[in-house]
């Protein structure tokens, strides 16, 4: 679910990764037991009306958008279900996700398409993963890469200079946070050039993007 802080039409994405069998499991807000005042869902639990991706790769089932990869259908490269109806350049968004233990997988916002190539996307990713190395980050999809690891608060200068202004807490630390194989909320906060991301209520990473020049925004 999310909430509109602005007018601006942008992509949110949800990518399902090449080198692990993935598994990723996102709840139907609609349905939430914790309805939000403000929120709306973006899923209707029931099909993919409203997102585009390859159907090798993305379903529902019983209310859950799920993405998998197995053995007999391995990626060469990610592969990401795009929400096609409106959204705004400010928002908050709230998913609950589930990931295998070796599984890899993300959220893309304010992305765009790559030309020649399917469901492919540059722009910003909150990172999931069932290794306990990646969730939480800020990681740029086919961009400057690697924007805040988890525990990193960060400006990044007009210059592109990533520079760490505070820690908020080690990436061990945080880590146990997160529930391994089981439920877990991804609380994304969107709002000009600061990106927020929270899970299970605790600040993971924190980016000021001040690089106009590579920003995949306006």
């Amino acid at each position: 679910m999310f909430e509109n802080f602005g007018t601006h039409n942008k992509i949110i994405d949800f990518s399902s990764f090449t080198l692990v069998i993935a598994l990723l499991a996102l709840t139907n807000t609609l349905y939430a037991q914790n309805k939000e005042k403000n929120f709306v869902s973006i899923s209707n639990g029931r099909d993919l009306k409203g997102w585009k991706g390859d159907s090798t790769y993305w379903r529902v089932e019983n209310g859950l958008l799920i993405g998998e990869v197995t053995p007999s259908t391995l990626l060469k490269r990610n592969s990401f279900i795009i929400y096609q109806k409106n959204m705004p350049d400010n928002f908050e968004l709230k998913v609950e996700y589930r990931v295998s233990a070796k599984g890899n997988s993300g959220i893309n916002y304010r992305s765009v398409l790559i030309d020649g190539e399917r469901f492919a996307l540059k722009g910003y990713q909150a990172d999931i993963d069932g290794e306990d190395n990646w969730s939480g980050q800020n990681y740029e999809e086919r961009g400057r890469e690697f924007l805040a690891l988890r525990g990193q608060k960060v400006v990044i200068e007009p210059n592109g200079k990533i520079q760490l202004t505070d820690t908020l807490g080690t990436k061990a630390d945080l880590q146990k946070f997160i529930h391994k194989e089981d439920w877990n909320e991804y609380h994304l906060i969107i709002n000009g050039n600061r990106l927020q991301h929270f899970i299970n209520g605790v600040l993971m990473s924190d980016v000021t993007d001040q690089d106009s020049v590579h920003q995949t925004f306006t």
